[in-house]
């Protein structure tokens, strides 16, 4: 009777799965976890306080640890702001990252352990200190006049980025004017194809171990900042680009940072020639732990992606507040939170440290009127991996420059440290292994298509991954209370019998299964996940 039902119950979930739009992983995407690190603030090598490259490459072992596959990075290039967008010169790595040398021994030890690397990619812009402009500013004559966009003959007004800025306020006091870069020149074009050639095969000896696994397509649009200038760019612009990047490497991989954080990146996924887009209305819904919420934009997210392409999940990145500070630090919201990033389906993300608790309030206008890149450092602040405030490898680098130093949320002995949690086994950091532990062992967990799957409780979201290596359920608690619900397998099914589950996660006390029915008794933010 227990093989019948398992039997059923599989046939039941393959022949729902497969006449869905659901999204099923790719299976040459084998327990792909991303590690989104703000290097400068990760890890110092040479105690000048800016983490680098060679401190990056020092803790490999420590992602590789957590259950990291793959590692993204913010931009190298130079650039006088510290996020470095806004480039100098795009192809010349920031001197306090490192050296060039420095960037590809950390790429071949990345590949060394079959781990992945991401660069993050921005070309849309300029500062007033790029070549294009220092030539053709009040210079019409200049072989970069078309290079980027002016609003004059005279060549005297360069056009605005953004939110209509013509230039930005570092955190430093250092001002830049920045302007867009004309992605409709065909010089420009060809540039950008070269510069993304260089970074797959910098020594262009067509082996990859030295080159990038793929770009994060920072503020990618169709028509940029939506001025009706640059229109139809995924046609002209990006889907020419990527085309011809995957002649080079087929196997190469791009991720669009969708400009509308409200829009679910689907044009991305089918016009816009990416692979990848960031699930941004999922990690809105998991903020509020609404089950109506989380349960409505996950099924629009994932039935609605072409099979094929992914959604990236997160809960945290460079530009928004930390999930640790908008629950208040509430450690079960911050397991439930953990829980639906890493199981809920696509890849996920975890910027870096999300997994011990991190806190971070970044938000526009923080400091002032004026718009500064010293709004997001809350978000961006040093890793902390001791107990104590200072040790070696803390990047300090924004230390004693302004009110964000001295508000900063990094301090001694408040649990919030690699130090701290590490052998702790009730710990935030040691919750993130273990899901990723058990992803790993579950291939559902990886590649199973999400289904959302209803419960006789208003606080409680579950869902089910199922592919053709298994299937499991995922039942998560988003109270602070404790909770009873059922799951009638019947409701979905008529036909479908269940009378056996293996635990994967969390506790079994109370929780009995009948012939078509589920009853599990939750503890408050509790998560548990079963094997059919």
């Amino acid at each position: 009777m227990k093989k019948i039902a398992a039997t059923l119950l599989w046939l039941f979930l393959l022949s729902v799965l497969t006449n869905t739009k659901s999204h099923a992983q790719q299976k040459e995407v084998k327990d792909e976890v991303i590690y989104h690190v703000f290097q400068r603030s990760f890890y110092d090598s040479n105690g000048d306080s800016h983490g680098d490259l060679n401190g990056l490459k020092e803790k490999l072992n420590y992602l590789q640890n957590l259950g990291v596959t793959s590692i993204l990075m913010t931009p190298l290039y130079e650039s006088v702001y510290y996020h470095n967008y806004y480039a100098i010169d795009f192809k010349k790595i920031d001197p306090k990252y490192g050296t060039l040398a420095d960037y590809l021994n950390l790429v071949k030890e990345v590949h060394k352990r079959g781990m992945k690397i991401y660069m993050d990619m921005e070309t849309q812009y300029v500062t007033e200190d790029h070549l294009w402009w220092r030539d053709s500013f009040g210079n019409p004559g200049s072989a970069y006049s078309n290079y980027i966009l002016y609003d004059d003959s005279a060549q005297l007004k360069p056009s605005s980025i953004v939110f209509n800025l013509t230039e930005l306020l570092g955190y430093d006091g250092t001002t830049r004017k920045i302007t867009t870069v004309n992605l409709n020149n065909k010089e420009v074009q060809n540039y950008n194809l070269q510069l993304f050639k260089y970074w797959l095969d910098p020594n262009g000896d067509g082996n990859f171990d030295d080159g990038v696994d793929g770009f994060r397509l920072d503020h990618m649009m169709d028509d940029l900042d939506n001025k009706g200038i640059l229109i139809n760019l995924f046609k002209t612009f990006w889907v020419p680009l990527l085309t011809n990047l995957k002649s080079v490497n087929p196997h190469i991989k791009f991720m669009a940072e969708q400009a509308d954080w409200l829009s679910y990146g689907i044009d991305y996924l089918k016009q816009g020639g990416v692979d990848a887009v960031f699930a941004f209305r999922i990690q809105q819904a998991v903020r509020t732990l609404d089950k109506k919420k989380i349960e409505a934009f996950a099924d629009t997210t994932f039935s609605n992606t072409p099979k094929g392409k992914e959604q990236i999940m997160f809960i945290e990145n460079h530009d928004i507040p930390r999930f640790a500070t908008v629950v208040k630090e509430n450690p079960g919201k911050l397991r439930v939170g953990a829980a639906i990033n890493l199981l809920i389906g696509g890849i996920p993300s975890i910027y870096y440290g999300q997994e011990i608790g991190m806190l971070g309030n970044a938000q526009f206008g923080k400091y002032g009127k004026i718009i500064t890149d010293a709004n997001e450092i809350p978000s961006r602040e040093a890793f902390e991996w001791y107990k104590e405030i200072n040790g070696r490898g803390m990047a300090f680098w924004y230390k004693g420059t302004g009110p964000w130093w001295d508000e900063s949320n990094v301090k001694p002995n408040d649990g919030i440290s690699f130090e701290e949690q590490e052998q702790d086994k009730r710990s935030l950091w040691n919750f993130y292994k273990s899901l990723l532990v058990l992803r790993k062992r579950n291939h559902a967990l990886i590649n199973g298509d999400y289904m959302s799957f209803p419960n006789s409780n208003s606080q409680v979201i579950s869902f089910i991954r199922a592919s053709e290596d298994g299937h499991a359920l995922v039942v998560v608690n988003l109270s602070d209370q404790a909770q009873h619900v059922r799951l009638n397998f019947s409701s979905v099914n008529k036909q479908l019998v269940v009378n056996q589950l293996e635990n994967l996660f969390g506790g079994m006390k109370g929780n009995s299964v009948n012939e078509n029915e589920i009853t599990l008794q939750l503890k408050n933010y509790d998560v548990q996940v079963f094997k059919f």
